[in-house]
């Protein structure tokens, strides 16, 4: 065997060696950042209240129009919802801490569940916490239990609430416009007609009444969507996640190389039906 072809050798298992080695660093840190998915019953709770209540807030800031020096005040209305799944086996003290936390910031629970049986019991909270207290209890409430996923949304809403306002004033208008008319005479179907479609607006106005009165400054709150399940605290051994990352690895690693062979093949068949074609080619252009 020549040198240079003992080099190629040890190329190519080298590389094999780098890829090898590259998915079980990959697999392995994959472990440590894995979170636990969702369980229906907690999707199926904080969904079926979704749109039940909706939690607003403002925020006042100047800001510079261009060109002017003015400065115009900015009322920002907007959405912000926290979500927090914690795992604990001291369910009855964590749930009581979790209280005395929601009262102490003075925050309200809007909504719960709580269910299951002792050893495998769950509380679903959805809390409204008034904005100057959201960062301080969304702390708090971290470090009950073993955290297993925690997320904060915020989405702004100031457009949302101008076009209800836009919608509002346009509606109010109609109605006095319709009001006027049943001052003047004219057919019963039409007065009826008339009151129908009076009756629809002043429909309309109520259902934007609740809508706007979200936006209300008296009932400015944001979200804490809390879960807290019971269940002892799995702790995972390096040896563990060695093992299972090795597995994993050595499974990935036979399918790439079995498919990287079955391409490898497949390309090399190729070639030689290409070459046997062009062989043919030229001796039927010989012939000619």
């Amino acid at each position: 065997m020549n040198e240079y072809f003992k080099k190629r050798i040890k190329k190519i298992v080298f590389r094999f060696v780098i890829l090898f080695l590259a998915l079980f660093i990959f697999r392995f840190i994959y472990g440590y950042t894995k979170t636990i998915d969702q369980s229906s019953n907690e999707i199926s709770f904080f969904q079926s209240i979704s749109e039940v209540r909706k939690n607003y807030a403002s925020k006042k800031y100047q800001a510079n129009a261009s060109g002017n020096q003015v400065n115009t005040q900015v009322d920002q209305k907007y959405e912000k919802v926290a979500e927090i799944r914690t795992k604990s086996s001291k369910f009855e003290a964590e749930e009581k801490s979790v209280r005395g936390k929601v009262s102490g910031f003075n925050a309200l629970i809007q909504f719960e569940q709580k269910s299951g049986n002792k050893g495998r019991r769950k509380l679903d909270l959805l809390i409204g916490v008034p904005p100057q207290n959201f960062d301080s209890l969304y702390h708090h409430l971290t470090k009950i239990g073993k955290v297993q996923a925690k997320q904060i949304t915020k989405k702004d809403k100031t457009n949302e609430y101008k076009e209800l306002n836009a919608k509002q004033k346009s509606l109010q208008k109609i109605r006095a416009s319709l009001i006027e008319l049943k001052s003047k005479q004219g057919k019963i179907n039409e007065y009826v007609e008339l009151e129908n479609r009076i009756l629809n607006i002043e429909q309309q106005l109520q259902e934007l009444g609740v809508s706007l009165g979200d936006f209300d400054n008296e009932n400015e709150f944001c979200t804490i969507k809390f879960s807290l399940l019971e269940g002892k605290e799995v702790k995972i051994g390096i040896l563990q996640r060695v093992k299972v990352a090795l597995e994993w690895t050595v499974k990935m690693y036979l399918r790439m190389i079995t498919s990287l062979f079955f391409i490898t093949l497949a390309a090399y068949f190729f070639v030689v039906i290409i070459d046997k074609l062009k062989v043919l080619q030229r001796v039927f252009e010989d012939r000619d």
